[in-house]
Order: structure tokens, then C-alpha cells, then sequence
């Protein structure tokens, strides 16, 4: 065997190893249902790392403006930045034009900057909701990297799988012959938002002590605590 080979090999079996973990997944699961003149944004409350629980009581979802709303869950220290970042963009936005920004424009300002930061995306999953131009509740989807997908429902973060296809079957109407989707009232959707944590925070760790919902309309936002199992 030759020196080279030899030494590649050993190089292979030396134990010191050197690795680059920038992010970690805190949890936490989210869910928007949009209606003709309302939106309902809503996320857990429990904070995670592995089999730790870092807090019970910490909401996922934050108000932007008076009309727009945008829950995120994944790294918690990426949350935060972007948090950050994102209001400083809307306060300049607000002190340039003596104006609040749209909730389409707000949007779009959110996948520009998910992408600026594409070769170290924010480990972020992102759900936006809020009312538009025209009254309508409207909810928009992201990936890491900013791509955004107009929708009339989503959920996000660690019970996606979960929750997902309950949505796509009780609101979407999807893989059932013959159904036709139902109207989304306030009281459907709520009811839905609470079925689907519960049933999350039975199978998933990640998930779980509280629902905090945002209802958002042209007339203001009003908000609701629900209890979720603690265990």
C-alpha cells in the first residue's frame, strides 16, 4: 500500500473532528386561517431544545402592524434577529413616508429579505397574516431562503405534518369526492386552530402548554389564551 493511501486512512480515523453548528431547533408550531374579512393567526407557547423545556409561556407570534401579523418558530436566536430587523425596516418605512405599511408590501419586504440572506438563511420557518387593500384576510407561506406562497391556510414549524393535512382536509375539501370547501367563519376557524394543537400537543413534544390566537380585523386585534397539556 502506498504512503498516500496510508496516510489518507489514517487521516480518515483521526478522532479530532471539527464541526460548525450555527443553529439549533427550539420548536414550536404555528397556523393561519384567512377568511373573507378576517384572519386568524395562532402558535404554541412552549420553547424546546431537544428534551428540555426552555419556557412555557413564550408566544411565537408578533404584531407588525395594526393589520399584519407574522408567527416564526425553528432557531429561536434566528427568530429574534429577524424579529428585530424587520421592525427596524417598518419604523424607517413609517418615519420616510408618514405612513404604515401594507400588508402586501409588508409581504414582500419579508421574502426580500429571507432571500438577501440565502447563503446563511435564518433558520426560520414563517407564516405572515393580515388584512389587505381589501379587507380580505390573507395569509402568506415562506421557506428559509424567502419564496412565498399566497394561501388561505398554512401552519409551519415543528407539528407541520401534524396539522397540515387536517387543514387540507377540513378546509381545502382536498382528497374527498364529491366535497365542497366550507365557509370559514370565525367560529370555524377558531375551532379548528384548537382541535389541531390538541391533537399535535398528544404526538409531539415540540408542541404543547398553550394557544395563543390572534384574530385580526379592519377593526382592530383581539387576542386569546388557550391551556394545552403541560407534559
Amino acid at each position: 500500500m502506498s504512503l498516500a493511501v496510508m496516510g489518507g486512512a489514517d487521516y480518515m480515523r483521526d478522532p479530532r473532528k471539527h464541526h460548525f453548528h450555527p443553529y439549533a431547533d427550539n420548536g414550536g408550531t404555528s397556523v393561519a386561517i384567512a377568511g373573507d374579512d378576517f384572519v386568524m393567526i395562532a402558535s404554541d407557547t412552549r420553547l424546546t431544545r431537544g428534551f428540555n423545556i426552555l419556557s412555557r409561556d413564550q408566544g411565537k407570534v408578533l404584531g407588525l402592524t395594526p393589520k399584519t401579523m407574522m408567527a416564526s418558530s425553528g432557531c429561536w436566536a434566528d427568530v429574534l434577529t429577524l424579529k428585530k430587523v424587520l421592525n427596524a425596516r417598518l419604523t424607517m418605512y413609517s418615519h420616510e413616508h408618514h405612513d404604515v405599511m401594507s400588508t402586501t408590501a409588508v409581504a414582500q419586504l419579508l421574502s426580500t429579505m429571507l432571500y438577501w440572506r440565502r447563503f446563511f438563511p435564518y433558520y426560520v420557518s414563517n407564516i405572515l397574516a393580515g388584512i389587505d387593500e381589501e379587507g380580505k384576510g390573507v395569509v402568506y407561506h415562506y421557506d428559509p431562503v424567502g419564496h412565498m406562497e399566497k394561501l388561505a391556510f398554512s401552519a409551519t414549524g415543528a407539528s407541520v405534518a401534524q396539522i397540515q393535512p387536517l387543514l387540507d382536509n377540513q378546509i381545502g375539501a382536498l382528497n374527498m369526492k364529491d366535497a365542497t370547501p366550507p365557509t370559514i367563519t370565525k367560529e370555524l376557524a377558531r375551532q379548528l386552530i384548537h382541535d389541531a394543537f390538541v391533537s399535535a400537543a398528544e404526538r409531539d413534544i415540540n408542541t404543547g402548554d398553550g394557544i395563543l390566537i390572534h384574530t385580526i380585523t379592519k377593526d382592530g386585534r383581539t387576542d386569546e389564551k388557550v391551556k394545552l397539556r403541560r407534559d
